[in-house]
């Protein structure tokens, strides 16, 4: 019996690859970005899940779709990010 199916496998890829994306665009390393990562993998396989019900995904590995996972785990990042800049400023 397996413990992780390939979904939740290929969702944990995507969701770092993008979550490593975003670091690299913003140049730095904050504390939100753990969360960000969680919520990507969280959003990626949602996406996933209704990419499947949709049908239609022309980047697709077996059944997971990359371009609705992808676009979960970018909207999990952004939601996020915006999160942490409306959050209370750190005391300096």
């Amino acid at each position: 019996m397996a413990l992780l199916g390939p979904a939740t496998v290929l969702a944990v890829l995507v969701a770092t690859f993008h979550t490593a994306l975003y670091v690299l665009v913003r140049n730095r390393m904050e504390r939100h970005v753990i969360a960000a990562w969680v919520l990507a993998i969280v959003g990626a396989l949602a996406a996933n899940a209704l990419g499947a019900r949709v049908g239609w995904d022309p980047l697709r590995i077996g059944d997971f779709g990359v371009l609705w996972a992808s676009a979960g785990a970018w909207a999990a990042i952004g939601a996020v990010s915006l999160l942490s800049l409306l959050g209370v400023p750190r005391a300096r």
